[in-house]
């Protein structure tokens, strides 16, 4: 996987598949700062991917300088980043277009369960296997 550094964040794009339906976002920042790793709602609507309010659980995350936006965490069956599945990982679904710019937001708890390994100079992701 490619890392792009785009004004100075780094940016990836990748594939998110649920229920056999996929879509490719290129807008995702790439966030070891991040605890948890959320993605915007209507960029994952297109695969029928919706915030489950009965599961999930209404959740608070700030972004720099302390502003803050409800997220919702679920558990989603059945759903891959890239060639990784990611069961019984507490997924965050939320408004993250319209007052951040990314379709998602790849935190450090992916990060850590899929084993990535970055290189800054050649500016690539891996994944452990």
């Amino acid at each position: 996987m490619k890392l792009k550094l785009i004004n100075g964040l780094p940016i990836i794009s990748l594939t998110v598949t649920h229920n056999e339906r996929s879509i490719v976002l290129n807008n995702i920042l790439f966030d070891t700062g991040c605890a948890a790793t959320v993605f915007d709602t209507d960029a994952l609507e297109t695969i029928g991917l919706h915030i489950d309010f009965i599961n999930g659980k209404a959740k608070r995350m700030y972004g720099v300088g302390g502003t803050s936006e409800i997220c919702y965490e679920q558990p989603v069956p059945d759903f891959f980043i890239g060639h990784i599945e990611i069961a019984d990982f507490p997924l965050q679904l939320g408004s993250i277009r319209e007052p951040y710019g990314f379709d998602g937001i790849l935190g450090i708890d992916f990060m850590m369960r899929a084993k990535c390994k970055v290189d800054f100079e050649s500016m690539s992701i891996a994944f452990e296997k």
